[in-house]
Protein backbone atom coordinates (compact mmCIF):
# COMPACT_ATOMS: atom_id res chain seq x y z
CA UNK A 1 0.00 0.00 0.00
CA UNK A 2 2.91 2.38 0.71
CA UNK A 3 4.16 1.59 -2.25
CA UNK A 4 1.25 2.41 -4.46
CA UNK A 5 0.90 5.81 -2.01
CA UNK A 6 4.51 6.67 -3.54
CA UNK A 7 3.58 5.90 -7.25
CA UNK A 8 0.02 7.32 -7.60
CA UNK A 9 -1.20 10.33 -9.27
CA UNK A 10 -1.55 13.74 -7.43
CA UNK A 11 -1.74 17.12 -7.19
CA UNK A 12 1.74 18.32 -6.24
CA UNK A 13 2.10 21.76 -4.12
CA UNK A 14 4.56 23.92 -2.91
CA UNK A 15 5.04 24.37 1.08
CA UNK A 16 3.06 27.90 1.43
CA UNK A 17 0.20 26.33 -0.82
CA UNK A 18 0.34 22.94 0.89
CA UNK A 19 -0.10 24.85 4.15
CA UNK A 20 -3.50 26.31 2.40
CA UNK A 21 -4.71 23.18 1.32
CA UNK A 22 -4.12 21.00 4.04
CA UNK A 23 -6.26 23.94 6.14
CA UNK A 24 -8.65 23.60 4.38
CA UNK A 25 -8.76 19.22 4.74
CA UNK A 26 -9.02 19.85 8.72
CA UNK A 27 -12.36 22.05 8.49
CA UNK A 28 -13.81 18.92 5.97
CA UNK A 29 -12.08 16.35 7.88
CA UNK A 30 -13.85 14.27 10.58
CA UNK A 31 -12.64 11.67 12.40
CA UNK A 32 -8.93 10.77 13.24
CA UNK A 33 -6.27 12.61 11.34
CA UNK A 34 -2.92 10.33 11.02
CA UNK A 35 0.39 11.49 10.69
CA UNK A 36 3.25 8.96 9.78
CA UNK A 37 7.09 10.02 10.70
CA UNK A 38 9.78 7.80 9.29
CA UNK A 39 12.90 9.79 8.49
CA UNK A 40 15.79 10.27 11.53
CA UNK A 41 16.65 13.56 10.04
CA UNK A 42 15.07 16.73 8.92
CA UNK A 43 16.09 19.90 8.60
CA UNK A 44 13.50 23.17 10.48
CA UNK A 45 15.08 26.38 9.16
CA UNK A 46 12.04 28.33 10.26
CA UNK A 47 11.69 27.04 13.63
CA UNK A 48 13.60 29.37 16.15
CA UNK A 49 14.35 26.11 18.47
CA UNK A 50 16.04 24.28 15.74
CA UNK A 51 18.34 27.35 15.30
CA UNK A 52 19.25 27.09 19.05
CA UNK A 53 19.41 23.42 18.76
CA UNK A 54 22.11 23.87 15.97
CA UNK A 55 23.65 26.41 18.19
CA UNK A 56 23.75 23.75 21.25
CA UNK A 57 22.00 26.25 22.97
CA UNK A 58 19.55 23.37 24.87
CA UNK A 59 18.45 25.60 27.50
CA UNK A 60 16.73 28.19 24.78
CA UNK A 61 15.65 25.00 22.94
CA UNK A 62 13.40 23.80 25.95
CA UNK A 63 12.23 27.29 26.75
CA UNK A 64 10.64 27.62 23.34
CA UNK A 65 9.06 24.32 23.42
CA UNK A 66 7.96 25.06 27.27
CA UNK A 67 6.52 28.36 25.98
CA UNK A 68 3.81 26.63 23.29
CA UNK A 69 1.84 24.38 25.42
CA UNK A 70 -0.93 26.97 25.46
CA UNK A 71 -0.65 26.75 21.83
CA UNK A 72 -0.88 23.22 21.43
CA UNK A 73 -3.74 22.72 24.16
CA UNK A 74 -5.81 25.28 22.18
CA UNK A 75 -5.43 23.53 18.81
CA UNK A 76 -6.02 19.84 20.36
CA UNK A 77 -9.25 21.09 21.62
CA UNK A 78 -9.64 23.21 18.78
CA UNK A 79 -9.89 19.53 17.24
CA UNK A 80 -11.93 18.16 19.72
CA UNK A 81 -14.42 20.71 19.39
CA UNK A 82 -14.61 19.64 15.92
CA UNK A 83 -15.01 15.99 17.09
CA UNK A 84 -11.40 15.07 15.63
CA UNK A 85 -8.49 13.72 16.63
CA UNK A 86 -5.01 13.84 15.50
CA UNK A 87 -3.09 10.87 16.23
CA UNK A 88 0.89 10.73 15.26
CA UNK A 89 2.76 7.45 14.68
CA UNK A 90 6.48 8.09 15.13
CA UNK A 91 8.81 5.78 13.92
CA UNK A 92 12.26 4.95 15.29
CA UNK A 93 15.85 3.48 15.44
CA UNK A 94 17.98 2.60 17.50
CA UNK A 95 20.38 5.06 18.89
CA UNK A 96 18.47 8.16 18.24
CA UNK A 97 19.91 10.68 15.92
CA UNK A 98 20.67 14.32 17.53
CA UNK A 99 17.94 15.40 15.50
CA UNK A 100 15.23 12.83 16.75
CA UNK A 101 16.52 14.21 20.26
CA UNK A 102 15.28 17.68 19.93
CA UNK A 103 12.00 16.27 18.52
CA UNK A 104 11.34 14.34 21.07
CA UNK A 105 11.42 17.25 23.75
CA UNK A 106 8.83 19.00 21.54
CA UNK A 107 6.82 15.72 20.98
CA UNK A 108 6.67 14.99 24.66
CA UNK A 109 5.39 18.70 25.42
CA UNK A 110 2.21 17.86 22.18
CA UNK A 111 1.40 14.45 24.38
CA UNK A 112 1.45 16.12 27.72
CA UNK A 113 -0.94 18.58 26.23
CA UNK A 114 -3.55 16.47 25.13
CA UNK A 115 -1.76 15.12 21.80
CA UNK A 116 -2.04 11.35 20.99
CA UNK A 117 1.62 10.28 19.49
CA UNK A 118 2.92 6.81 19.78
CA UNK A 119 6.42 5.24 19.12
CA UNK A 120 7.44 2.49 17.10
CA UNK A 121 10.64 0.78 16.38
CA UNK A 122 11.82 0.81 12.84
CA UNK A 123 11.68 -3.35 13.25
CA UNK A 124 8.62 -3.42 13.08
CA UNK A 125 8.22 -1.58 9.51
CA UNK A 126 10.91 -3.59 7.95
CA UNK A 127 8.62 -6.07 5.80
CA UNK A 128 7.22 -2.75 4.48
CA UNK A 129 10.43 -1.06 3.25
CA UNK A 130 11.69 -3.74 0.76
CA UNK A 131 11.79 -1.31 -1.82
CA UNK A 132 12.46 2.26 -0.18
CA UNK A 133 11.49 3.60 3.49
CA UNK A 134 8.32 4.93 4.29
CA UNK A 135 6.79 7.79 3.48
CA UNK A 136 6.13 11.04 5.35
CA UNK A 137 2.06 10.99 5.24
CA UNK A 138 -0.74 12.65 7.06
CA UNK A 139 -4.18 11.11 6.31
CA UNK A 140 -7.32 13.69 6.73
CA UNK A 141 -9.77 10.64 7.42
CA UNK A 142 -10.71 8.88 4.33
CA UNK A 143 -11.02 12.25 2.21
CA UNK A 144 -7.33 12.85 1.66
CA UNK A 145 -3.58 12.07 1.83
CA UNK A 146 -0.72 14.16 1.24
CA UNK A 147 2.82 12.90 1.26
CA UNK A 148 4.94 15.11 2.11
CA UNK A 149 7.57 16.29 0.40
CA UNK A 150 11.48 17.21 1.23
CA UNK A 151 14.96 18.73 -0.58
CA UNK A 152 17.81 17.00 -0.21
CA UNK A 153 18.67 18.19 3.09
CA UNK A 154 15.12 17.20 4.31
CA UNK A 155 13.93 20.51 4.32
CA UNK A 156 10.04 20.40 4.11
CA UNK A 157 8.96 21.87 0.36
CA UNK A 158 5.41 20.61 0.22
CA UNK A 159 3.39 18.05 -0.21
CA UNK A 160 2.09 16.05 -2.51
CA UNK A 161 -2.03 15.41 -2.45
CA UNK A 162 -3.90 12.55 -3.21
CA UNK A 163 -7.50 11.88 -3.40
CA UNK A 164 -7.93 8.51 -4.61
CA UNK A 165 -10.27 7.52 -1.34
CA UNK A 166 -10.02 4.16 -1.57
CA UNK A 167 -6.35 4.56 -1.15
CA UNK A 168 -6.61 7.00 1.57
CA UNK A 169 -8.81 4.76 3.04
CA UNK A 170 -6.38 2.06 2.78
CA UNK A 171 -3.50 4.51 3.85
CA UNK A 172 -5.33 5.21 7.27
CA UNK A 173 -5.89 1.80 7.66
CA UNK A 174 -2.55 0.82 7.02
CA UNK A 175 -1.25 3.14 9.79
CA UNK A 176 -3.72 2.74 12.38
CA UNK A 177 -2.53 -1.13 12.42
CA UNK A 178 1.13 0.05 12.94
CA UNK A 179 -0.32 2.51 15.45
CA UNK A 180 -2.17 -0.46 17.48
CA UNK A 181 1.70 -2.15 17.68
CA UNK A 182 3.40 1.39 19.12
CA UNK A 183 4.09 2.21 22.40
CA UNK A 184 3.18 6.09 24.51
CA UNK A 185 5.60 8.96 23.25
CA UNK A 186 5.81 9.43 26.86
CA UNK A 187 7.48 6.14 27.69
CA UNK A 188 10.15 5.73 24.90
CA UNK A 189 11.05 9.58 25.87
CA UNK A 190 11.88 8.82 29.58
CA UNK A 191 13.64 5.46 28.40
CA UNK A 192 15.26 6.30 25.76
CA UNK A 193 15.54 10.34 25.66
CA UNK A 194 15.96 11.40 29.25
CA UNK A 195 19.55 10.14 29.69
CA UNK A 196 20.62 11.36 26.57
CA UNK A 197 20.53 15.28 27.26
CA UNK A 198 21.46 16.95 29.94
CA UNK A 199 18.57 19.66 28.98
CA UNK A 200 17.99 21.83 31.38
CA UNK A 201 15.53 25.11 31.55
CA UNK A 202 16.36 28.56 31.66
CA UNK A 203 16.36 28.61 35.38
CA UNK A 204 18.60 25.57 35.22
CA UNK A 205 16.53 23.00 36.41
CA UNK A 206 15.79 19.87 34.98
CA UNK A 207 13.17 18.93 32.63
Amino acid sequence: MFDRVREADGTILDRRAYHVDSRSAVALAHGVIWKLERSQVFSEPHDPAWTAFREGDWPTVIDIFESERDAVRAEADSYRAQGLELRRLRVVEPSPTPYLVWEMHSHRIFAECGMSIRVLPVEQVRHLEISAQLPELVVYGDQVLYQVRYDDEWAPIGAKRVDDRALVSEAAAGIAGLYERAEPLTDYFTREITPLVPAVRGDGQGV
